[in-house]
């Protein structure tokens, strides 16, 4: 067939808030998310001669002015708050393009890690690929370069990974012209099977939420997930939600390694971590309830039960200092918070209205945290898409 080499594919894919339920999806439990306008991840992809996957500016540097800027490479202003020794920042003498002088700064490789999005990228096209050939999915033989771009703060449990891999997803389906032939309930366990790839920890809720967009409501019932590969996933009406409000740190920690230990436990048979695990389960399932009939007060108490339990499960030397001041911030002004994802970030319900905001804005500032008001991404599916849903 003929390709146009200039026509241009490109899609967004935005960052994810897990509001009730988290961390149950791993656990065959229940949550509520929701997609977020405030960032997202681009992919583009244009009709090529050779199949090329290009590297980020920023986000997959190989060529640096020297060792210690490969290493120490963002500056950031000095703060004396105690909360710097949660933020991997350190003490250095040494020059940095060209200039020797005493400052403080992120350590890029503790923060950003080794990879860029590149491998993310590449894991997809594998998934994909694999995919297709196995379901008989015919695919013609045209290349391509694939680029990307994002602004979703790394780190911050807000799904950065999984949006670059959701938006090549999306891409790749245009591309290929077979959008109609892969099941909207499938392409988060494409999405998620590309980041274990990479040794990535997850659950399906982030793919759901940024594959699906817009306020949903997930259960992901053993029985459900053994009979049909995925779980009963129901979009829900984004009035429902009150205004919510996100607080992130500028350089937090790895919101992937926060899992393991519950994990094992789990799958040991620990009876406190699959009891606690249900009663995490059961606040998607209230709060479900709780949205539909506009009970604020009762979606507050569910979300700080939320992340009682998880800091019960977890430990507080999991969940990390700064991500647990991060919640109490919140408390202190009298607000609902819990975390986003696995750390990084917290989504926080003021039910006392803008007064209560400032003054949570304010005590924000004052530690270095960054505050503002979350605006939901309605769904983006197309009819197409919905065509293809089961018993929709």
């Amino acid at each position: 067939m003929g390709i146009d080499k200039d026509a241009v594919i490109e899609h967004r894919a935005y960052a994810r808030v897990g509001l009730l339920g988290n961390p149950s999806d791993v656990y065959y439990g229940r949550t509520i998310s929701f997609t977020l306008a405030n960032f997202w991840a681009s992919v583009k992809l244009q009709p090529s001669d050779h199949l090329m996957i290009l590297p980020h500016p920023a986000h997959d540097l190989v060529q640096f002015d020297s060792l210690p800027h490969l290493v120490l490479l963002y500056p950031i202003p000095f703060s004396s708050s105690v909360f710097d020794l949660g933020m991997r920042v350190l003490e250095s003498g040494l020059g940095v393009g060209g200039s020797s002088y005493c400052a403080k700064f992120v350590d890029r490789l503790s923060t950003d890690g080794y990879y860029g999005g590149v491998r993310l990228l590449m894991a997809i096209c594998k998934i994909f690929h694999n995919y297709c050939k196995e379901n008989n999915i015919s695919l013609h033989e045209g290349n391509f370069k694939l680029s990307y771009d994002t602004n979703i703060p790394r780190q911050t449990g807000l799904s950065g990974s999984s949006a670059i891999v959701c938006a090549a997803l999306s891409c790749l389906l245009d591309f290929y012209k077979v959008r109609h032939l892969i099941k909207v309930e499938v392409r988060p366990n494409l999405i998620l099977n590309a980041e274990k790839e990479l040794g990535i920890v997850a659950g399906l809720q982030d793919r759901v939420a940024q594959v699906y967009g817009g306020l949903v409501y997930m259960d992901f019932d053993k029985k459900l997930m053994d009979d049909l590969g995925h779980g009963n996933y129901t979009p829900m009406d984004l009035n429902l939600l009150p205004l919510l409000y996100l607080i992130y740190a500028e350089n937090p920690s790895d919101s992937g390694k926060v899992h393991n230990t519950v994990r094992q436990r789990w799958l040991n048979g620990d009876e406190f971590i699959i009891s606690s695990m249900k009663k995490v389960a059961d606040i998607a399932l209230e709060g479900r309830t709780a949205l539909i009939e506009k009970d604020h007060a009762e979606l507050a108490t569910l979300m700080n039960r939320n992340f009682d339990l998880r800091r019960e499960m977890f430990g507080d030397e999991a969940l990390g200092a700064m991500n647990i001041e991060m919640v109490e911030i919140a408390r202190r002004v009298g607000a609902a918070s819990k975390f986003t994802g696995s750390g990084g970030a917290v989504v926080v319900f003021c039910p006392e209205g803008s007064s209560q905001a400032s003054l949570l804005e304010d005590a924000c500032k004052k530690i270095g945290f960054a505050f503002q008001p979350l605006e939901v991404k309605p769904s983006m599916l197309t009819q197409e898409d919905l065509e293809t849903m089961s018993s929709k």
